[in-house]
């Protein structure tokens, strides 16, 4: 009689997974060409974190005298070809926990494994330059901070003791002498660089938008949005107004048109009052540092629980990442999926006509890229939240591992995997110019102009 071997949870949820991948493959409408990893416990210098946390996969918290470089958040492309700068949100999941957790963007240069070869690795790169380094120290990142006191909120950066209460730690000298941002000021879920080169982060607490200089300095008190509050906004907090969306549901995407004069806020929750699971798109104006009074809803599928992301495509299409919780382990189907969004087409009930571009549950992998012994990729991870148009036909896509969260894979902390991903219909992309080029461009316009005058 043949004896059978019971899986342990964690094998069982990945066997399963592979098999739904596999039956599936055939309908893959995208393939993996390019699949890197960072471990889970991947570190930068910095103050001690996690004290008001607590460790999970494996992994004990707090870290002494070092950040966790994850979960990421949001992605900007780098400084050089093939490097990238990400953000991770503000630590632990929750203003309570994370008031030693810096507010950070880190660059990095993923070693993609390919077809043709490739470590599969990650490493730091230098915020500026985008040279290859060592390690995630100084000169690979730069901290969020407000040296001018232009905020109008209290930061912990303004008590002796974490979250001005007397039975805490103290709060590290780095972060009060250089008036560092925290997970417990802010949770940023969103970045974009304008076309002054200026950073505007998106938050949660608010919601509110932040703007910084190209270093992170705060260049503005914070903006909120009227009529949307959390219950986590100052106002609602000292009793002014009511909140009216959910905790941690605020500006989680963010877009910003190809001229980088134009910010398209997406917020992850439902406001009081709107229809169920439909979500707000809203413009903002970078010139007048308003927003325009331009409205989008964006409904979530019967599937779908959060948005994870969201990036220009041109002016008017833009692509959203698209979730629910569930996992490899923990039970459900997992839902994770790209869809296109226009802004000129709205459905009969006035929402944003949406087609899927990608389900991140079935992508071919023809050469097994992962590892897993399967041709078809599932991303199975709780959040989705970074993705990058490199070209027409490529996307890079990251998950937010939560650290030291778990059940995305394994049982275990979950890694961070950047995924590289051909579409098999090409993206009506335009070109969002960088900074320096927009100069270029309008200095040579004014040179132009200026000789054409003389001529006449």
């Amino acid at each position: 009689m043949n004896s059978i071997c019971p899986l342990k949870p964690a094998a069982l949820a990945t066997t399963v997974l592979a098999l739904f991948a596999a039956s599936t493959a055939q309908a893959a409408s995208a393939t993996l060409e390019g699949w890197a990893l960072m471990p889970a416990n991947t570190f930068a210098e910095g103050p001690t974190t996690g004290q008001f946390a607590s460790g999970a996969g494996g992994n004990s918290l707090p870290l002494l005298n070092k950040q966790s470089v994850q979960g990421f958040s949001a992605v900007l492309a780098g400084p050089a070809a093939g490097t990238y700068l990400f953000m991770p949100d503000n630590g632990f999941g929750a203003k309570e926990n994370s008031a030693d957790a810096l507010l950070r963007m880190y660059a990095v240069t993923p070693n993609f494994k390919t077809a043709t070869g490739g470590t599969g690795t990650v490493s730091a790169a230098n915020f500026n330059s985008g040279a290859s380094m060592g390690g995630f120290t100084s000169g690979s990142y730069v901290t969020l901070s407000d040296p001018n006191q232009l905020l109008s909120l209290k930061i912990q950066a303004d008590y002796t003791r974490y979250y001005n209460t007397a039975a805490n730690p103290l709060v590290d000298p780095s972060i009060r002498s250089g008036r560092q941002l925290t997970g417990a000021d802010l949770d940023i879920e969103s970045v974009r660089k304008d076309k002054n080169g200026n950073l505007w982060f998106g938050d949660e607490f608010g919601p509110y938008l932040v703007k910084t200089n190209a270093k992170g300095e705060v260049l503005r008190r914070e903006i909120g949005m009227l009529g949307v509050a959390s219950p986590q906004n100052e106002a609602v907090v000292n009793g002014t107004i009511g909140a009216t969306l959910g905790r941690s549901n605020g500006f989680e995407g963010m877009a910003i048109n190809p001229n980088g004069d134009r910010l398209y806020t997406l917020l992850e929750g439902t406001v009081t009052g709107d229809p169920a699971k439909t979500l707000r798109i809203n413009a903002f104006d970078v010139g007048t540092e308003s927003y325009t009074g331009q409205q989008w809803n964006y409904k979530l599928d019967g599937a779908g629980t959060n948005i994870g992301d969201m990036t220009a495509i041109n002016d008017h299409e833009f692509l959203i990442i698209e979730r629910n919780g569930a996992t490899a382990t923990g039970g459900g189907t997992p839902f994770k999926k790209i869809f296109k969004v226009d802004l000129n087409q709205l459905d009969g009930s006035g929402n944003l006509v949406k087609s899927e571009v990608i389900d991140l549950m079935n992508i071919a992998d023809p050469h097994d890229l992962n590892g897993d012994g399967s041709t078809a990729f599932t991303f199975p991870f709780t959040t989705i939240e970074s993705v990058l148009i490199l070209d027409a036909h490529t996307l890079l896509v990251a998950n937010d591992n939560n650290y030291p969260g778990t059940g995305g894979r394994n049982l275990g902390s979950d890694n961070t995997e950047f995924l590289k991903i051909h579409l098999d219909q090409a993206l009506n992309v335009s070109a969002v110019p960088e900074p320096g080029s927009v100069a270029l461009s309008l200095g040579g316009l004014g040179l132009l102009a200026l000789k054409l005058r003389r001529r006449r």
